[in-house]
C-alpha cells in the first residue's frame, strides 16, 4: 500500500536536493511548456505549483487552439501570424487532443461597422459599440487565411446568403443575412495535453528535471527561493540561477511575495457554462458559432463532448477575490444563445457544470478589455536579497494557442541566462500521446489491432481517444488488475484506471481527478461519481476513512464552487448590462 509520505516522494527529492540550474513558479501550460522545453536542452530544471497542475487559468479556457482572427481588429498581426502557425503545428503534434474545428460566424448586416471599427482601434475600443457586417468580416478573413498560405492545414473560409445558411443551421435567428464560415481547431482536452507535456519534460530530462504540485514559493531569503510544501507545512531554501516567474495572473502576488512588488498585471475574468441541452447541441451542427453579441463582446457556442460550451465574458477582477462564474454571466449566456437560436429554450436546469478564469494580461489602464493586448513579454530582474546574482524572469501574458512558441522565446532567455546554447527546437516534436497517433481510419483500426489483445475492442478505442498513444499504459494496468471494473456512477472510466491515474499522475486530492484527469466535471458526472472515485483510489494514495470522508467533501466543494451559492454577489450586472 502506498502512504502519504510516499505519495510526496516528489517534495523529499526537492528537499533533498534544494538547488538547480533553473527554479520554473507556476504549472500552468506555459510553465509545464518551458519546463519541458528546458529539460529537452539538458538543463537542470525544477517546477512547483501552489496548487494543482492546470488548476488555475489555463483550466478555464475556452478549449480552442485559434488563431485569434478578432486580434486583427487589435492590430496584432504578429500574435496572429505565430497564431495560427501553431495552430497548424499543433494540429501536427498533438493530433490526439487538437482537431480541426468548423467555425460559424452568424452575420446580421453587411456594411455596418466599417466606419466605426477603424476609429474604435485607434480609441482602443472606447465608444459604443457597433455590430460588424459582412464587408469588416470577409476583409478580416482574407487577412486570416492568408496567414496559413503555404503549410496550412485547415480549409479557407467560405460565405454563404441568408437562404444556404438556413438549410445548414435551420434553427439559426431568421433575422441572419449571412454566414462566414472557416476552420480554427478544437482543444478536446487542455489538462490532459498539459499533463502530456508534463510527462515529456520529466522523461527528457530524468534525474535533472522534477516536478512537484501543492509546493508554493512564499518568500526570498539569502539569494534563495522559500519554497513551502502545503501537505506538510515543511519549508525549504532553494538555489538558482535563474527563477522563471510564469504563474499567469498570479505574477504580481508571486513577485511580492519574492519581495519584488510588481504592477505587470491587469487579468479579466471570463467564464462559461456547460449544458445538457440535446436540442441545442444539435442546431450548432456539429461547428462552433464565434459571434458578436449585442454588447460587442465576442462570444461562442460550441458542441463538446456530447454537451454545448457556452462563453465567456471579459470583466476585470481583482486577484485577491475569488473567481467564480456569478448568476448575471449565466443570463448574460442565455441571453446570447437566445440571439442566436431564438427557438431553442434553455435554462438553470441543463447546467451541468460552470467555470471561471482569469486571462493572464498584462496592466491595461483605460483600454477596453476586449481590446487588451493577447501577446506576451518577458520582464527580467534580480532575485530580492541576491545581489543580482539571480535573475527572475516573469512571464506576461501568453494563451493556450502559443505556448509552445512562448515557452521557445522564454527557454532561450533562459538559456542566454546561463550562457548555455539550446540543443534542438521543440517545433514539430510530437507530445505524449500523439507520438505515433493514427490519424487516418485505416491505421486507427491496425493500432487497435495490434493494441487491443487484452481488451475489449470498444474499450481499447475509448482509451486511444482519451490519452492517445499513450493509452497502451493505461491498457498495461487495467490488463494486470483482476479486479478492474466499470464504475457505476461512470461507466465509461473504470477502477483501474482510475488508480493508474492516482498511481501516476501526481494526484494529491480527489478533485485533482474529477477536475482535471478526467473529463467527469465537464460532462457532468463529477459529483456522482465522487464517493466511488475516492473509494477507488484511496487504497493507491493510502487514505483512511477519515481522510475518504475529508477528500470527497473537498472534492465536491471545488467541483460546485462556482455555483450560485458560491458565486455570493450579481456585483457584475450593470457591467455586464452596459453597452
Amino acid at each position: 500500500m502506498t502512504t502519504d509520505a510516499d505519495a510526496r516522494t516528489a517534495w523529499r527529492q526537492l528537499a533533498d536536493r534544494p538547488r538547480a540550474d533553473v527554479l520554473v513558479i507556476g504549472g500552468g501550460i506555459n510553465g509545464l511548456a518551458t519546463f519541458r522545453d528546458l529539460a529537452m536542452q539538458g538543463v537542470d530544471v525544477a517546477l512547483v505549483d501552489r496548487g494543482d497542475y492546470v488548476g488555475g487559468a489555463s483550466a478555464a479556457s475556452s478549449h480552442m487552439i485559434h488563431g485569434g482572427i478578432r486580434y486583427l481588429e487589435n492590430g496584432e498581426f504578429r500574435l496572429v501570424r505565430e497564431a495560427v502557425v501553431e495552430r497548424n503545428g499543433l494540429l501536427a503534434i498533438a493530433p490526439h487532443y487538437v482537431r480541426p474545428l468548423q467555425t460559424t460566424i452568424p452575420v446580421f448586416s453587411t456594411f455596418s461597422g466599417i466606419l466605426s471599427a477603424p476609429l474604435r482601434f485607434l480609441r482602443h475600443g472606447a465608444g459604443r459599440p457597433k455590430e460588424r457586417g459582412a464587408v469588416l468580416i470577409k476583409i478580416g478573413l482574407v487577412i486570416y487565411d492568408s496567414f496559413s498560405r503555404g503549410g496550412g492545414r485547415v480549409a479557407r473560409h467560405a460565405f454563404h446568403g441568408r437562404t444556404r445558411s438556413l438549410r445548414a443551421l435551420p434553427r439559426l435567428n431568421p433575422g441572419v443575412r449571412y454566414t462566414a464560415s472557416y476552420w480554427d481547431a478544437s482543444l478536446h482536452d487542455p489538462e490532459r495535453l498539459a499533463l502530456d507535456v508534463l510527462h515529456d519534460g520529466l522523461a527528457a530530462g530524468g534525474d535533472r528535471a522534477r516536478a512537484i504540485n501543492y509546493v508554493a514559493a512564499v518568500g526570498a531569503r539569502n539569494g534563495r527561493v522559500v519554497l513551502e510544501d502545503a501537505e506538510s507545512g515543511e519549508q525549504v531554501e532553494f538555489t538558482a540561477s535563474v527563477v522563471v516567474n510564469a504563474s499567469g495572473p498570479w505574477t504580481d502576488l508571486t513577485n511580492t511575495a519574492l519581495g519584488d512588488p510588481t504592477r505587470y498585471m491587469g487579468g479579466t475574468k471570463g467564464s462559461h457554462i456547460v449544458l445538457d441541452n440535446p436540442e441545442l447541441l444539435e442546431a450548432a451542427g456539429g461547428r462552433e458559432i464565434f459571434f458578436e453579441h449585442r454588447d460587442g463582446r465576442i462570444v461562442l457556442i460550441y458542441p463538446l463532448k456530447g454537451r454545448v460550451l457556452v462563453g465567456t465574458t471579459d470583466l476585470e477582477h481583482d486577484m485577491h477575490d475569488e473567481i467564480v462564474c456569478t448568476e448575471a454571466e449565466v443570463d448574460y449566456f442565455f441571453d446570447l444563445v437566445r440571439h442566436v437560436f431564438p427557438g431553442i429554450a434553455v435554462d438553470r436546469d441543463q447546467i451541468v457544470y460552470r467555470f471561471a478564469g482569469v486571462r493572464p494580461l498584462p496592466g491595461h489602464g483605460d483600454v477596453a478589455p476586449g481590446f487588451v493586448s493577447r501577446d506576451y513579454r518577458i520582464e527580467g530582474a534580480p532575485l530580492a536579497g541576491s545581489d543580482g546574482s539571480v535573475r527572475v524572469l516573469s512571464l506576461v501574458g501568453g494563451k493556450w494557442t502559443t505556448f509552445r512558441a512562448l515557452a521557445e522565446h522564454l527557454a532561450d532567455r533562459v538559456l542566454a541566462a546561463l550562457g548555455r546554447p539550446r540543443r534542438r527546437s521543440t517545433a514539430g516534436v510530437q507530445i505524449g500521446g500523439g507520438v505515433g497517433y493514427p490519424t487516418t481510419e485505416r491505421r486507427r483500426m491496425r493500432w487497435l489491432d495490434d493494441n487491443g489483445r487484452n481488451l475489449p475492442r470498444p474499450r481499447v478505442a475509448e482509451l486511444l481517444d482519451r490519452y492517445g498513444t499513450r493509452a497502451t499504459e493505461v491498457i498495461e494496468a487495467i490488463a494486470a488488475d483482476p479486479s478492474d471494473a466499470p464504475l457505476a456512477s461512470a461507466p465509461s472510466y473504470s477502477t483501474a484506471e482510475l488508480r493508474h491515474l492516482a498511481r501516476t499522475e501526481h494526484v494529491v486530492h480527489v478533485a485533482d481527478l474529477l477536475l482535471r484527469r478526467t473529463g467527469l466535471a465537464f460532462t457532468g458526472g463529477a459529483i456522482g461519481a465522487a464517493e466511488e472515485v475516492t473509494r477507488t483510489v484511496a487504497p493507491v494514495l493510502g487514505w483512511d476513512e477519515d481522510r475518504i470522508v475529508h477528500e470527497l467533501r473537498a472534492g465536491i466543494a471545488a467541483v460546485r464552487r462556482a455555483e450560485p451559492d458560491a458565486a455570493g454577489t450579481d456585483s457584475d450586472v450593470s457591467v455586464l448590462t452596459e453597452s
